[in-house]
């Protein structure tokens, strides 16, 4: 841990690195990592063997923005991303993802986004 790290963020860099040893994003069924600062929450596809991003989205996206505005709380725009993130896949034909939690809980905005993409026709 270095002097800017705090214990909270150097554990979940260790619990993220003990997930990226097992899950890996392919072509055929590419990583759906989600990234939550503590105002914005992002998604993205990310294809590991060919180590490019498929797509992105998040919060401040364009057309999401003014979605996010409306929605009601954090986890609200969370499912928002989540739909959209479901919705950039099927453009690309992709049905099936790994999710990558990216060492948060399993809880909140991260469940909110996961459920939001599996209602909207992925899946983990």
């Amino acid at each position: 841990m270095s002097k800017r790290t705090s214990p909270r963020a150097a554990r979940r860099l260790k619990i993220k690195k003990r997930i990226r040893k097992r899950v890996t994003g392919t072509a055929e069924r590419p990583r759906l990592l989600v990234y939550r600062s503590l105002k914005q929450i992002y998604a993205q596809l990310v294809d590991d063997s060919a180590r490019r991003t498929l797509c992105a989205v998040s919060s401040l996206s364009k057309g999401i923005r003014e979605q996010a505005a409306a929605a009601k709380g954090k986890s609200g725009v969370a499912r928002v991303v989540g739909k959209a993130i479901a919705e950039e896949a099927k453009k690309q034909n992709v049905t099936r993802v790994v999710f990558d939690r990216n060492g948060y809980l399993y809880h909140g905005r991260v469940k909110a986004l996961a459920d939001a993409a599996r209602e909207a026709g992925l899946e983990f």
